[in-house]
């Protein structure tokens, strides 16, 4: 078949039109109607495409297969005064094997039976002056039959063909999935290092600061103690020394919750009621964010064996960022909890959905890191902490959503059971 892509002769075009140039110059080599009959054949195979190209796919078939049983048809009737003895019948191969490629096997039978009715057509003039013997029955039988053959064997070999090439196609989207799969892996192991690293650093200089900290603040608070009542300056200088110290005092015990390793107690947890005890956290803390909260709960999800409180810190982490997005304008949280299987694991995924700005595309490869940020002041450790805690249990944690339109964080967890 013709590619529709194509823009110049190929050399099966070549052949083609060398081979209607050989019936050209067979007799009846004076037969215009066939000489054209045959150029038109010709330019319809090699333009059909073209001819065809804005009909919808299925009827485009269709319509070529008919025009080039009319055009057969055609050029049988101007080559032998008696058509149906012509031995230019050979040329029902044609449309019969185009069909036979084009179509599965029910339609390519029924096409070969439309060629071959075009052909037998000629027999209802024909009996009007000729009587038809048990030889010529038998002959016109045989060139139908073979029609036929030629379109069961075609058809086989093509439809063995697609097949192949739809095993080549899965073949190629698994592969494409396993080398997906194995650079998520590969990224997450490259992770891990930077969080080893990173969590050895901040343990070290967190334990460094934490002793200063406690000392400037002790000494603020005498100070406070002793400053008398009127001396309102010195009274608010050594507040915001209070309040410094004490918001440096939590960044630093961040540091140190990234940093030491994780004891985790891992016991067949329900995740519903983690989810709706993280929403009623951050919705304490926020009651004034008008923020709408839409539950979409799976039925029989199974049980997880997960550290309950680690896995609610992740989940009051996400809820806080989507909160935290929203408290503008306010918005509505789509929380959806269901059965599902990641990388070949049955478990639970939970995915938080947002209407706020979103994460641009070129940062999603970025958020989980440490010290990774896009808020001001932010410290960007807490989607670092919930990637950790999370991949200790085994699961994992991926963005989506549209930037412009909204976030969305899926976070799966194994089910206790590990059965696929």
């Amino acid at each position: 078949m013709a590619d529709p892509e194509r823009r110049h002769l190929v050399w099966l075009d070549v052949l083609w039109l060398a081979f209607l140039g050989g019936l050209a110059v067979l007799n009846p080599i004076l037969e215009i109607h066939k000489q054209l009959t045959l150029v038109a054949i010709g330019l319809f195979q090699i333009l059909e495409p073209r001819l065809l190209g804005r009909v919808e796919p299925d009827r485009r078939r269709a319509y070529g297969i008919i025009f080039k049983i009319l055009l057969a048809t055609l050029l049988i009737a101007h080559t032998r005064t008696v058509p149906i003895e012509s031995s230019y019948y050979l040329i029902y191969y044609w449309p019969v094997i185009s069909a036979a490629m084009t179509f599965e096997a029910p339609g390519a039978l029924a096409w070969t039976a439309i060629a071959a009715a075009a052909y037998c057509s000629y027999l209802i003039p024909a009996l009007r002056e000729y009587r038809l013997t048990a030889e010529g029955a038998s002959e016109l039988a045989i060139r139908i039959l073979f029609l036929f053959l030629v379109a069961v064997v075609v058809n086989r070999f093509a439809t063995e063909s697609r097949r192949q090439a739809e095993r080549y196609r899965a073949a190629a989207e698994t592969l494409a999935e396993t080398n997906r799969q194995l650079e998520q892996a590969h990224e997450q192991v490259r992770r891990s290092e930077r969080l080893a690293t990173l969590g050895q650093l901040s343990a070290g200089l967190a334990h460094e600061i934490r002793n200063p900290l406690g000392v400037i603040k002790g000494s603020a608070e005498m100070l406070q103690e002793r400053l008398a009542p009127s001396d309102t300056l010195s009274n608010e200088l050594a507040g915001y020394i209070l309040s410094e110290t004490g918001r440096l005092n939590t960044t630093v015990a961040r540091f140190l919750d990234f940093a030491r390793p994780l004891r985790i107690e891992r016991r067949p947890e329900t995740i519903p009621p983690l989810v709706d005890r993280a929403l009623k956290a951050v919705h304490d803390r926020w009651p004034n964010v008008r923020v709408e909260v839409e539950r979409d709960y799976g039925s029989d999800l199974p049980r997880c064996l997960v550290d309950a409180e680690l896995s609610e810190q992740v989940f009051i982490n996400l809820v806080v960022n989507a909160y935290e997005a929203m408290a503008t304008e306010g918005g509505r949280l789509r929380v959806e909890i269901k059965e599902t299987h990641w990388n070949g694991r049955r478990g639970v995924e939970v995915s938080f959905q947002d209407t706020g700005p979103g994460v641009a595309e070129d940062i999603r490869g970025q958020i989980f890191n440490p010290f990774f940020t896009t808020k001001r002041g932010g410290v960007g450790l807490g989607l670092a902490l919930v990637w950790k805690i999370v991949d200790e249990h085994g699961g994992s944690i991926r963005v989506g959503g549209e930037p412009g339109r909204g976030a969305e964080f899926r976070v799966f967890l194994p089910a206790a059971d590990r059965k696929l």
